[in-house]
């Protein structure tokens, strides 16, 4: 069953056939048609995890303040815009809404349709609400967070029944320059509103406002390039201008690299960063001045890697010179993991194969692990590629091992759900 030929279909009798699928599906008897894969999957997941189709789990709202605050650290704020400007001109007229979350699944803005957001008001999906798919069941926010690509749910689609007079399609939008998740936005609507289009439109206008991300991006930095050519000029020996995520604007006496990976809460003085050992930081303008003192790499050190939530993953390295965070993408907490797992080191085609089943695959392996290797810097070795035995390393997993990294399909991560980690 394909949202085409549902769409095929006058709604009322779409609309019947998915709730008899619904039904049969969650009482385990046998389907009438086969749900979409995305969809069983989903409902997979929540009934593994106890959720009442009847009821859900509805959570409360953030406060008003708490929602400003998000608003405020969200980079999405930067391109509401573009989306508006991409979903709301026929949002009204069509009998939709516009719904943009955090990486989380909280709603920070919704707009259109007057009518519509009166009825959104009754399924809960207001500003602040949490819309994760463990919370409220299979929908167009929270099921793309997990699955991190485009959603279209449509009528019994949902799995809590309150929402099956509902249709929505939502789209990952992520930061370009790391691929890490910003936010969902979701077009929402009455069960009529649905169109097979529906999904690549919302899609579109998300990359839209990757692509003005990205624009933002190129144009900070060189700015920042700007102010920083003539202090660069000045000092003597290895210094670099990053911004305040460790963007590289430009450098001297080092050899280039996109990116220098910086503590999680950074501050001036003098600091120690994997990439560079022993430096001097200092402000410059919407960045930092960086520069390099001759010492050599960090002793003994601790590394944590905290795999226990479902969604965000850090690693954080403790020593002598201090301690710093870092959060990881999907894939490098993957990758991370997989060198926990094998303390005396992987090849980059056991990786490949570990991650893709595929042993050939090493040329995205090599480039994952130099992106990997620009933040742990000389707690990681290669040939093959493995934590330096100085460390100890220690990975937190979640209660349930079902839980490890949801998002994953790679091999080695399905077959550490049922077994054990043995550092």
């Amino acid at each position: 069953m394909t949202v085409a030929r549902l769409a095929a279909m006058d709604v009322s009798r779409a609309a019947r056939v998915l709730d008899e699928v619904r039904a049969a599906a969650l009482s385990g008897r046998r389907t009438p048609l086969a749900p979409r894969p995305v969809i069983e999957q989903s409902w997979g997941r929540m009934l593994r995890g106890g959720l009442d189709p009847d009821r859900g789990s509805r959570s409360g709202l953030l406060a008003p303040e708490e929602v400003l605050r998000r608003r405020e650290e969200s980079a999405l704020r930067h391109v509401l815009p573009v989306l508006r400007q991409g979903l709301l001109t026929v949002a009204d007229v069509a009998r939709h809404i516009m719904v943009v979350t955090d990486a989380e699944g909280r709603v920070l803005w919704r707009e259109g349709s007057a009518a519509v957001l009166r009825k959104a008001d009754g399924l809960g999906l207001e500003e602040g609400a949490d819309w994760r798919e463990d919370v409220v069941g299979t929908n167009g926010v929270g099921t793309t967070v997990v699955v991190r690509r485009p959603v279209q749910v449509f009528a019994g689609e949902h799995f809590v029944r309150s929402h099956t007079s509902w249709t929505c399609a939502g789209a990952p939008v992520t930061d370009p320059r790391d691929g890490r998740l910003l936010g969902v936005v979701d077009i929402s609507g009455p069960l009529e509103t649905m169109h097979p289009a529906t999904l690549a439109w919302v899609d579109s206008v998300a990359k839209l406002a990757e692509a003005r991300l990205r624009e933002l991006h190129l144009t900070a930095l060189e700015r920042l390039r700007a102010e920083a050519a003539p202090v660069l000029a000045r000092v003597g020996g290895r210094a670099v201008a990053v911004d305040r995520d460790g963007w590289t604007a430009a450098v001297t006496g080092l050899p280039y690299s996109p990116r220098v990976g910086l503590p999680s809460a950074l501050s001036a003085g003098r600091r120690w960063l994997p990439a560079l050992g022993l430096c001097s930081v200092e402000p410059l303008g919407d960045g930092w001045l960086v520069r390099a003192a001759d010492q050599p790499p960090p002793g003994a050190a601790r590394i944590v890697l905290d795999l226990a939530g479902p969604r965000h993953w850090t690693v954080t390295v403790s020593g002598q010179a201090g301690s710093w965070s870092r959060e990881l993408s999907p894939r490098h907490a993957e990758l991370l993991y997989l060198l926990a797992l094998h303390r005396t080191g992987r090849s980059a085609a056991g990786l490949a194969a570990d991650l893709f089943g595929d042993p050939s695959r090493t040329v995205t392996v090599r480039a994952e692990m130099s992106r990997v290797r620009r933040y742990l810097g000389a707690f990681l070795q290669h040939q093959p590629y493995r934590f330096c035995e100085e460390a100890e390393v220690e990975v937190l997993l979640p209660e349930d091992p079902f839980a490890l990294l949801p998002h994953s399909t790679a091999p080695a991560v399905i077959g550490g759900r049922t077994s054990p980690l043995s550092s």
